[in-house]
């Protein structure tokens, strides 16, 4: 059942639960936490009247009483999926779920909650901003919350977001667009500009202004319908919790077994050679379609995923899966390439998916396949060199150990981008070369029939990586 919410300009929510306070549509945070598993604080920490608004302790007192709920922002722990989070739940028909400086102190509390009982925070937002009785005091509150998000982050405590209809203002710039999982609703309104602060002429029925577009653009992470919510949360919580994530382990482990040489084997030595092996053959077999795709070493090496979506700076790379994932109990997080060029998103997608993982102490997996990064003017307009550069300073400081495997292509700057210099494997089908041998052959002014024989000289194969120390040894498929 839908409900319509005139207060809301028209937004929607999802029918009532049994335990709804109030006559009123429940708020979405009711959706997402398992049934009776709240229990509240900071129910004592009460509003003022800081601007001395005239009949503003009235507002709230009528508010109090439509919605049955006391605070536009409810805290407390609870459970989503069976997973213990502290939960964040805005309730929009209080007051439009704006914030003031109770609300702040809420906020700021429950992120210091969750940091104590190492648990991750769950923020279930629905909101037209700060709260205009209380002025600028209320402006200024996005200043402690983004203090508590930056607290929360220090301390490895993960923080996922969900967007309900509204989410806008500064409740939206402060506290929910910050989160490190984000999932929104289609069709709710996401925006920094609510409804009635936008520029004259501007079309407020524009998809810009909606969830979907700001998944479409890279700044949310999972578009889900509202009966899923609480499954895409819980796999969330679940892999990303400090409880269930694991202990700090070392790197991981590769996603394959050693196929012919043993694993931290002496790389000098003739074990797991492909001796032989023809060159361009092996450019063609790492381009073949039929060999295991990224999808299917994913699938072979995790038994849950989570992925992230975008660089959060308006971009997104349809080439590259970026998340975490469970294996054998503990929590990995993973990159990988899937044949395509690598455009600048992607590697921004990358340098975003390590910081995570660097903050929440997960290991990761970087599968390596890509003709090169992608170099048409779009992407040098977008910064292709400077995303790569950033990715290589991100992995040569990373304090987790990373893993890397080149199950395909693995070409120039764009390739090396995302492998370690410390444990890099290949596959029987992969290659590593400073450039694909044709556009070796143009550089060099040879003509297309040397592009064989050029391709031998590049000592791209397995064998010859492994020969030199390059690769740690040549695994085989999932």
């Amino acid at each position: 059942m839908r409900w319509r919410c005139p207060s809301a300009g028209g937004g929607w929510v999802n029918g009532p639960m049994a335990d709804d306070p109030g006559a009123g549509p429940p708020a979405l945070y009711r959706e997402v936490a398992d049934a009776v598993s709240l229990d509240r604080f900071g129910e004592e920490i009460e509003p003022g009247n800081p601007a001395d608004w005239p009949g503003y302790e009235d507002l709230l007192r009528r508010a109090r009483k439509a919605t049955g709920a006391r605070h536009a922002v409810t805290t407390g722990t609870a459970t989503v999926g069976g997973g213990p989070c502290v939960l964040l739940g805005f309730e929009f028909a209080f007051l439009g779920g704006s914030v003031g400086v109770a609300e702040g102190a809420r906020i700021a509390r429950a992120f210091a909650e969750a940091t104590a009982k190492r648990l991750p925070v769950v923020c279930v937002a629905a909101s037209g901003g700060s709260r205009m009785q209380e002025g600028t005091s209320a402006l200024i509150q996005m200043q402690p919350i983004a203090r508590a998000i930056a607290d929360a982050r220090r301390a490895g405590i993960p923080y996922i977001a969900v967007t309900g209809d509204p989410t806008t203002g500064g409740v939206w710039a402060s506290l929910v667009a910050g989160a490190d999982v984000l999932i929104g609703a289609p069709g709710a309104r996401m925006s920094f500009s609510g409804s009635r602060t936008r520029p004259a002429g501007a079309d407020p029925e524009s998809v810009e202004f909606l969830a979907d577009a700001q998944w479409a653009r890279g700044f949310v992470d999972v578009l889900s319908p509202v009966p899923e919510l609480r499954r895409e949360v819980a796999a969330a919580v679940r892999l990303l919790s400090p409880r269930t994530r694991g202990e700090h382990p070392g790197p991981a482990p590769p996603p394959a077994w050693p196929a012919d040489a043993s694993a931290g084997g002496d790389p000098g030595t003739d074990a797991g050679r492909h001796t032989g092996t023809d060159a361009w053959a092996q450019v063609e077999a790492a381009r073949s379609p039929h060999r295991p795709s990224a999808g299917q070493w994913l699938g072979g090496y995790f038994e849950q995923t989570f992925e992230i979506h975008g660089d959060r700076c308006g971009g997104v790379d349809p080439g590259l899966r970026c998340g975490f994932g469970r294996r054998d109990g503990t929590t990995i997080a993973y990159i990988a390439q899937t044949g395509r060029p690598t455009i600048p998103a992607g590697f921004r997608t990358a340098a975003r998916l390590l910081a995570l993982a660097n903050r929440f102490g997960r290991p990761v997996v970087t599968l390596i396949d890509t003709p090169g990064a992608a170099a048409a003017p779009a992407d040098e307009a977008a910064g292709v060199g400077p995303a790569i550069a950033e990715l290589l300073i991100a992995v040569a400081s990373s304090q987790v150990p990373i893993t890397s495997v080149i199950i395909g292509e693995g070409v120039s700057g764009g390739a090396l981008a995302l492998a370690s210099p410390s444990d890099l494997w290949i596959t029987r089908d992969g290659y590593l070369a400073v450039t694909a041998p044709e556009f070796a052959a143009s550089m060099l002014k040879l003509p297309p029939g040397d592009i064989p024989r050029l391709a031998t000289r590049m000592r791209l194969t397995p064998d010859e990586l492994l020969s030199r120390g390059i690769v740690r040894g040549i695994i085989g498929p999932p």
